[in-house]
């Protein structure tokens, strides 16, 4: 693990320092951007403007848009990965492909943020983010407050607004939108392509083990425009996270890590096993449809916690798409 800067990087430092020079400065020299996407349309265009000029490289991966998001990001004067869409598409893989498109473009490259195309930086974070793991070089990767765009339009981007509101601090895991060493990085080969979702936390499992730290900062990070108008939508995302706890835990669920075991537990105690038992119940006695109560007093009890009457509800319903992510998981 890197504890001390080599000349050039202490050059940098002493030229220029984060908070200066947000279109050019020396200090993002050797910081790369991995942007991914599909058919995000104006949330790229966004996207792209808000990393202008703020990095050394910035590369764009396309999944197959049909929206011309690779011409977009050509002509925004970002290099483009095309990925061949014979092979299963990840966002694990796309990032991955992102990350060596940028290591031939700046091999120097030390630090890399990745960013979602539906999500844009906020001005000052590349330079808040790059500074603290200068400060801290036993720390890998750095978060910060991500947040709705447009919490207002649906009560599903409101969830999503209040899932991005995590602990600060300290952290096991980041999200998505993260600025991560490079060297670490690729020390541990980079995201699972294998994985459909979860390759953040299941990489930040990797990074830990091997001694390195994960942070999440007191900052603005950037805004997040999730769309989500509709409950097809919602429910599709939730059996996504299921899926991805459920092979979390396959992967790192023994002791002492017990990777997304809870998660997986719940989801199928509250989305499988109980509905189970009712039906079950239903065939000895009708008094077995009291088990029915199980899910209110499950809402009640999180608005007790502190829950939002909204969050309470969806986070009791989400355990029934949840649990289907799981059986997937079990069944591939």
């Amino acid at each position: 693990m890197r504890t001390d800067p080599d000349p050039a990087q202490r050059q940098i430092e002493q030229e220029g320092s984060p908070g200066r020079g947000m279109s050019g400065g020396k200090f993002l020299c050797d910081t790369g951007i991995v942007i991914i996407g599909r058919n995000e349309g104006t949330r790229l265009k966004r996207c792209l403007a808000s990393v202008s000029g703020q990095a050394g490289a910035v590369v764009y991966v396309d999944s197959g848009s049909t929206d011309g998001s690779p011409d977009a990001a050509r002509q925004a004067g970002v290099d483009v990965v095309d990925l061949d869409m014979s092979q299963p598409f990840t966002a694990a893989r796309a990032r991955n492909a992102g990350f060596a498109r940028l290591m031939v473009l700046r091999p120097g490259t030390r630090v890399v943020q990745f960013v979602d195309g539906d999500c844009e930086l906020h001005p000052g974070w590349l330079g808040t983010a790059y500074r603290f793991l200068q400060q801290h070089p036993d720390v890998a990767v750095v978060s910060g407050r991500l947040r709705e765009r447009f919490p207002e339009a649906s009560v599903y981007n409101r969830l999503a607004d209040a899932e991005w509101q995590a602990p600060l601090g300290e952290a096991r895991a980041c999200g998505g939108n993260a600025m991560m060493r490079a060297q670490p990085f690729q020390d541990q080969g980079g995201f699972n392509p294998a994985l459909i979702a979860g390759e953040e936390p299941e990489l930040c499992v990797r990074l830990r083990k091997a001694g390195w730290r994960i942070w999440r900062l007191d900052a603005e990070m950037g805004l997040h425009d999730a769309a989500m108008t509709r409950f097809g939508q919602w429910w599709r995302r939730a059996k996504r996270s299921g899926h991805a706890a459920a092979e979390g835990a396959a992967m790192h669920g023994s002791a002492p890590e017990r990777h997304k075991l809870a998660e997986t537990r719940r989801a199928l105690i509250w989305g499988l096993g109980l509905p189970l038992l009712v039906f079950v119940g239903w065939l000895v006695t009708p008094w077995a449809a009291l088990l029915l109560l199980a899910w209110p007093l499950q809402v009640l009890r999180l608005r007790l916690r502190g829950e939002p009457w909204e969050r309470a509800l969806f986070l009791t319903l989400a355990k029934f798409p949840e649990a289907q992510g799981v059986l997937r998981y079990a069944w591939q």
